[in-house]
């Protein structure tokens, strides 16, 4: 009799168990399919404020933020209303540097040979400015005539990369037909991509001589800036007015990404609502750069010595480690999917961050809350929640895994001794900085995460 009981309770426990995991598995798939729904009152159960979801943990006694959560986005492409341009407060006039003196004697380098009284001065904002913002004269990043001309007409653009041949384009999903016609979708890729694009997926050309993978129209950047492919790609990312001046508006997602958000719905959510001219994700764990940076040297993402050097630098120029009474919600986003409007203060923005990832370490969330916190509030700044940035795409493998001898490197000796010091990029942080860093400590991290 005990037997036959224990047995109809053990039957009693796997089918309450299993009736628990149908009921969550099918409360996800109705908000999944509630979001996506074109009846009204089902659809607008997303359309709530920006807040983070939570989930149970699997003894149900406490709760997680979830990984994807839904995005408070329009009904309909089509009723969006494409508001007037911002127009320029503070810095009225913004214009470049394309020439440095030292150009005359030495072969001119992509970012210039910004020096730190420039670097200092491009700082301090005025209603007029000129500033270093690379694509110095005869430096690179060449465009094939073809597409200099087609991107002439490129008003709204969702941008994207893939250099050395890391990623193949992935055709982005529910785009709506208005869309379509709106935007210009650029794919900037090096010739080894293209290569390998070409051997692997149907390319056509149009009657113009443009090449097209489905959407994506893939323009190819001719003579390479920079030593190292992750630099490279900070062109197209971050200097994407530059790369395409008659932008207004644009949106940058990483070349391993699929967007699956109609990108006029992203322009209203994240720009034209709260009226922002600038809009990146929360980075998923860190907030303070010295945390990043803690997490850059363990996962050997850069040489160690360059990383600290950097740091040293920022902290003794007065960037303190983020806290919770900081007027921004991190210090470091998650930088895979940036959304602008290309006003002069967000371009400025742009060229200042460029700079720095180009006198200093490619690992651009580093140097990004360093240059928000030097600007202080001229910025209409938006950083939005992680888990609605984790449900604007599908994240796909690279190719290939990257990797530098540079990034594994243990001190400056090595990285002198092997030769794997760049000779387009980083350059300041081989140039002498004027004040003394020795006395200066990094504050102690706290690592809040298992990343990495």
């Amino acid at each position: 009799m005990r037997a036959v009981w224990r047995r109809g309770a053990v039957r009693l426990v796997l089918v309450s168990a299993i009736a628990w995991a149908l009921l969550v598995l099918l409360a996800l798939a109705f908000n999944l399919w509630s979001c996506t729904s074109s009846v009204s009152f089902l659809s607008a159960l997303c359309k709530n404020d920006s807040k983070v979801l939570y989930e149970p943990n699997s003894m149900g006694l406490s709760s997680k933020p979830l990984h994807r959560c839904s995005i408070p986005v329009a009904d309909d492409p089509d009723a969006v209303v494409i508001p007037k341009r911002t127009p320029n407060a503070i810095v009225k006039k913004l214009s470049y540097i394309t020439v440095d003196k030292q150009d005359r004697d030495s072969p001119p380098l992509f970012g210039g040979r910004q020096n730190w009284k420039q670097r200092e001065e491009s700082f301090k904002l005025n209603a007029t400015m000129k500033v270093h913002c690379g694509f110095m004269k005869n430096s690179g990043a060449d465009m094939d005539d073809v597409d200099v001309e087609y991107i002439k007409k490129c008003k709204f653009v969702v941008a994207s990369g893939i250099f050395d041949g890391y990623d193949i384009p992935h055709q982005p999903s529910n785009i709506s037909l208005r869309s379509q016609k709106l935007f210009c979708f650029l794919m900037v890729v090096d010739e080894v991509s293209l290569d390998f694009i070409e051997n692997n997926i149907t390319v056509k050309v149009d009657s113009a001589g443009g090449k097209w993978v489905g959407i994506w129209r893939l323009v190819t950047m001719h003579r390479l800036p920079f030593d190292e492919p992750r630099r490279n790609g900070k062109v197209p990312k971050i200097l994407t007015h530059r790369l395409f001046p008659q932008a207004w508006y644009s949106i940058w997602i990483d070349g391993k990404m699929e967007l699956m958000v109609d990108p006029l719905l992203i322009l209203e959510r994240y720009l034209w609502r709260g009226k922002y001219t600038f809009a990146v994700a929360v980075h998923k764990h860190h907030r303070s750069i010295y945390e990043e940076g803690d997490a850059i040297k363990r996962r050997k993402r850069y040489a160690r010595p360059l990383v600290d050097l950097q740091m040293k630098i920022y902290y003794h120029e007065g960037m303190e480690p983020w806290e919770a009474n900081k007027r921004m919600p991190s210090d470091v986003p998650e930088g895979a999917v940036l959304i602008r409007e290309h006003t002069t203060i967000a371009d400025l923005f742009s060229c200042l961050w460029f700079n720095e990832v180009n006198l200093f370490t490619p690992r651009d969330q580093l140097s990004f809350g360093y240059v928000l916190h030097r600007l202080g509030d001229a910025l209409r700044f938006f950083m939005f929640p992680n888990c609605e940035y984790n449900s604007l795409f599908i994240l796909h493998r690279h190719t290939r895994e990257h990797s530098s001898k540079v990034e594994w490197a243990k001190t400056i000796d090595e990285i002198v001794k092997k030769g794997l010091k760049e000779s387009r990029g980083g350059l300041g942080l081989w140039t002498p900085y004027p004040a003394d860093l020795s006395s200066v400590e990094l504050p102690a991290v706290k690592r809040t995460s298992q990343a990495g």
